[in-house]
């Protein structure tokens, strides 16, 4: 759902999706240090070379590896799908707990939910919801109907934020505690 802006962007006016990505991911960087008012922008613009890096793999696994959905069974997308929703939810958790460098993406759900003194579960489904919203008006505007946003969007916008909200609830502490960021819970 993050990307969906980048994807419908890249589909409705035929640009390259990898270099949309690393623009939009620009945005999320500056986005951050104006919700932080500046503070800790330097870690913030340490997540630019790992877009780079990001957005070009993007390019070298939609050419090399190609997934065409149309190819395989409901179920199998649908297992995709779930295993795709739950590695990315522990991946952005982790990520984010241990303070490395997240990508872009994750970064700003945790500048949205340090923001907003929520959890950051709650920023990611904020986020991917503004981005899904924006990628339909975007369709809506430029080509007059939805582009990039399906199923899979849809439930990814509810369920990668519901677990990154269970992996913080059941091992948040433990995690930070075992990578000695924190105390140990009790």
């Amino acid at each position: 759902p993050i990307i969906s802006v980048a994807f419908g962007v890249s589909e409705i006016w035929g640009l390259n999706f990898g270099d949309v990505t690393f623009l939009l991911y620009g945005l999320f960087v500056a986005g951050q240090i104006a919700l932080r008012r500046g503070r800790g922008w330097l870690a913030d613009l340490l997540q630019l070379p790992l877009s780079l890096a990001f957005s070009r793999v993007l390019n070298v696994y939609s050419a090399v590896i190609p997934y065409r959905c149309e190819a395989h069974s409901l179920w199998e997308n649908l297992l995709l799908l779930a295993a795709a929703m739950l590695l990315t939810g522990i991946g952005a958790a982790v990520t984010v707990n241990m303070r490395l460098v997240p990508n872009p993406g994750d970064g700003i759900v945790a500048a949205v939910a340090e923001r907003l003194g929520r959890d950051q579960g709650f920023g990611k489904n904020l986020v991917d919801v503004c981005c899904v919203a924006l990628t339909c008006v975007i369709g809506l505007t430029a080509a007059g109907c939805v582009v990039g946003v399906g199923l899979g969007t849809v439930a990814a916008m509810v369920c990668v934020g519901r677990v990154i909200a269970l992996v913080n609830r059941l091992g948040r502490d433990w995690m930070c505690a075992a990578a000695g960021l924190t105390p140990a819970a009790r």
